[in-house]
């Protein structure tokens, strides 16, 4: 029996990060669950998923310093989103495998995961 890819979603805002894990749990995935850029980074060193779904637009920590931060030491494919069309390009530059802008189709967003895991 093939074991459960995890990911690991991040996002501040809780409605849409709850819809995200319920989702993704539904299409048999484990899934992990961070509100700030600094609690996805001891997420990502612990428990080690096999892929990042990462919101841009964050207090504290945002996103790209995430990205920048991962991509020191890492190529786990990463996933990143926001709200504003124009962080595209520099999320892309900054090392995400894909971009996606809020608001999302998520059946759209699964099979860009299910792409980028095969």
């Amino acid at each position: 029996m093939k074991s459960k890819k995890k990911i690991l979603i991040v996002d501040d805002e809780q409605a849409i990060l709850k819809f995200l894990i319920i989702k993704f749990k539904i299409s048999g995935y484990d899934v992990l669950a961070a509100t700030s850029g600094e609690q996805a980074m001891s997420l990502l060193h612990e428990s080690a998923p096999d892929i990042l779904l990462l919101d841009i637009l964050m207090p504290g920590m945002d996103g790209f310093a995430v990205l920048e931060s991962l991509r020191s030491y890492s190529h786990l494919p990463v996933i990143a989103f926001s709200a504003r069309q124009e962080n595209q390009q520099k999320a892309l530059e900054m090392g995400a495998n894909d971009f996606m802008c809020k608001p999302f189709n998520l059946d759209d967003m699964i099979k860009r995961v299910a792409r980028l895991l095969d």
